[in-house]
């Protein structure tokens, strides 16, 4: 096994994780209520917050809603149908590497 058949087995978890976790973020975002440096949040809070404070900067709340968390969603979703898609870069260069050996 190579670093280039791992790699989706790494990646895609990964990537699918924070879609999910962004996902979360567009919920609590309905519920400002929410003491989001509590603990079942802040595990939700802390790896997100590094992506979507410099994009808050780009695209303000429109009519008071954040929508950081769903372009998010939308990059990690095009980046992941990019690299592992059935005809993802990734997936290509595996199939390729395959039918060379």
């Amino acid at each position: 096994m190579t670093a280039l058949t791992l790699l989706p087995w790494v990646l895609g978890p990964l990537l699918a994780v924070m879609t999910f976790m962004f996902i979360f973020r567009i919920v609590l975002t309905w519920y400002p209520e929410v003491a989001q440096e509590k603990f079942p949040f802040n595990l939700v809070i802390w790896p997100t917050e590094p992506f979507l404070a410099p994009t808050r900067k780009l695209i303000p709340p429109i009519g008071g809603v954040d929508i950081t968390p769903i372009v998010w969603v939308g990059v990690f979703s095009l980046v992941r149908e990019i690299l592992l898609g059935q005809q993802g870069l990734i997936t290509m260069a595996i199939t390729a590497s395959q039918a060379a050996a």
